[in-house]
């Protein structure tokens, strides 16, 4: 189901105007935005998968260039950026084998959408695109250089170096959620793409909820006993974070044991990039900065970092929340869009 439309007046705005449209496994999130970053126009729609690609692509069109012609902006649209889940082949405008889209693999999205709405189009990987948002507009607007952490089902990243992407020679730039924190034999598995000892399996929303059924299953009390034996869907990320929200004990411990992690991920990263900024971002964040769990949670990660850097390094790097939450997306490859129009 389409969102209303949010619509700012073009009178306030600053042309040129660029689309930003970012796609995902369940909801498709279209913006205008204008060179300063505001936006003009935001529709979010079900990306309904099983009807495949060129349904969904129909459908964006057709909310771009009805909006372009009721704002009469059609001339001012100088590019479209265009965010995406990976695997992907970036050069060559690709959807390879996206796990969340299994319909869509192998599917040439930037060229379609770049003949049907006759503009170039910016394509990147979703979580490169919400770094880059994060970076023009969010926590990261005031840093050099960033490395974006996306904590959701999986772990994504994004990272920035002195303003510019790492994209990749293979399209994997910045794939932070698959680094190796943990190389023990007995090291947990990706939900996703099945990698053992990754970031990923421990710090994303599928991993706490496999260390938590784990510690439950060996016996250990807790409030989150009762779902053990129920559907996979019973068990929660947000379960476990309202769990320790209420005191219990075993959910305390997975957050303090999902910031040791990703402490490790984030020391391994600083010390190869020395980015000065680590921004948090994505929906399990325990309740973020507006919970005392979710500080927390981020404090955990700070200490664990403290203890692993140098004192330099320690001091001259921050680790914060994102800020954007679910349109930095969009934002991102809107501001991206601008970035590489202008270097034309």
């Amino acid at each position: 189901m389409a969102e209303t439309p949010v619509i700012t007046a073009t009178s306030q705005a600053t042309a040129p105007f660029y689309w930003g449209i970012d796609i995902g496994g369940t909801g498709i999130k279209i913006g205008l935005v204008d060179s300063s970053g505001q936006t003009l126009v935001y529709e979010r729609i079900a990306t309904r998968e099983s009807e495949g690609p060129d349904a969904a692509i129909k459908r964006i069109v057709e909310i771009v260039r009805s909006n372009e012609q009721r704002l009469g902006v059609t001339k001012l649209v100088a590019r479209i950026g265009l965010g995406a889940p990976g695997p992907m082949d970036l050069q060559g405008g690709l959807l390879v084998e996206p796990p969340q889209l299994p319909s869509w693999w192998n599917f040439p999205i930037r060229d379609v959408i770049s003949h049907l709405l006759e503009r170039p189009v910016s394509f990147l990987n979703d979580a490169n695109a919400a770094a880059y948002g994060e970076f023009w507009l969010g926590s990261g607007r005031d840093d050099g250089s960033m490395v974006l952490l996306t904590l959701g089902t999986g772990v994504g990243g994004g990272i920035i170096v002195d303003g510019e992407l790492v994209n990749g020679v293979n399209s994997f730039g910045s794939e932070c959620g698959h680094i190796v924190v943990d190389s023990s034999p007995q090291a947990q598995l990706c939900a996703w793409g099945g990698g053992r000892g990754q970031l990923e399996a421990y710090a994303s929303a599928s991993g706490v909820v496999q260390r938590t059924r784990q510690r439950l299953t060996e016996g250990q009390h807790s409030s989150l006993s009762g779902l053990l034996g129920g559907q996979d869907t019973e068990l929660t990320a947000k379960k476990v974070y309202l769990a320790a929200v209420d005191g219990d004990a075993l959910a305390l411990e997975i957050v303090d044991e999902t910031a040791r992690w990703l402490g490790i991920g984030v020391t391994t990263l600083v010390h190869t990039l020395d980015p000065g900024s680590v921004v948090l971002g994505g929906a399990m964040n325990f309740g973020g900065s507006d919970c005392p769990i979710g500080r927390r949670f981020l404090q955990g990660i700070v200490d664990d970092f403290r203890a692993r850097t140098f004192d330099n390094v320690f001091a001259g790097t921050s680790i914060k929340f994102a800020s954007l939450e679910a349109d930095a997306g969009y934002l991102g490859v809107a501001g991206y869009a601008m970035k590489e129009d202008q270097a034309d």
